[in-house]
């Protein structure tokens, strides 16, 4: 079934991106800046999902995203954020909502598209992969271990999920930073190791014995 989606960013690197990915799914476009907004909403009163790209304060900018959707709860919420408003990130509790970071991929931003405007339509067996006693759901973005749920945070689950995927190949810190971080993450390459400590401690020590320090070069998800 054809959705309407309503897009609202200032940064052209989010314009691009995501029009390349709404061109690829079953959707009709109304995209334009913050400065256009009362425009757009005049425009094109009915939506199934706004895209708003977060600027400023973190709070700030998902309550006036939030203030966007209808009162009846038909339209849903990707909220695009960078990774120093995370800290104070919440996401409102009244609407179907999601958030991708600044500098994700396409696939991601795509997936997490389908899993708001086609929710149950977007998983298949191909998006679970198991390992040993742990499953990743790629569509739903969940991990269990023995079928308990892992409190991961977003980067913990993006970085397990990379190297999962990519097993038997060793990664350097940098090449994780550009994959998994994004090429916005202007950070110490060190915060790749505080993750990996944090992956591996709620691993548990059989299942993090896959994840393998490579002395002087990276990281190996061993198979």
């Amino acid at each position: 079934m054809r959705k309407s989606v309503m897009f609202v960013a200032d940064s052209l690197d989010n314009a691009h991106k995501f029009q390349h990915v709404l061109a690829s799914l079953d959707v009709d476009v109304s995209a334009g800046s913050s400065s256009q907004l009362k425009k757009l909403l005049a425009q094109h009163p009915g939506y199934d999902l706004v895209i708003y790209e977060a600027c400023g304060g973190a709070p700030g900018c998902v309550a006036q995203a939030e203030s966007l959707l209808p009162e009846d709860g038909s339209a849903a919420l990707l909220i695009i954020v960078n990774e120093e408003q995370l800290a104070e990130f919440r996401l409102p509790v009244q609407a179907r909502s999601d958030f991708v970071v600044r500098g994700a991929g396409e696939a991601e931003c795509a997936a997490r598209i389908r899993q708001l405007l086609w929710p149950g339509n977007e998983g298949s067996a191909s998006d679970l992969v198991a390992v040993d006693s742990m499953t990743i759901n790629l569509a739903t973005y969940q991990v269990a271990v023995a079928g308990e749920p892992l409190d991961l945070t977003y980067l913990e689950y993006a970085l397990l999920t990379f190297l999962v995927t990519h097993p038997g190949r060793t990664y350097s810190r940098d090449a994780l930073l550009r994959r998994v971080w994004g090429f916005d993450y202007y950070g110490g390459s060190r915060t790749v190791d505080v993750h990996v400590r944090r992956v591996r401690a709620k691993l548990g020590p059989d299942l993090s014995q896959h994840l393998e320090t490579v002395r002087g070069v990276g990281y190996l998800w061993s198979a």
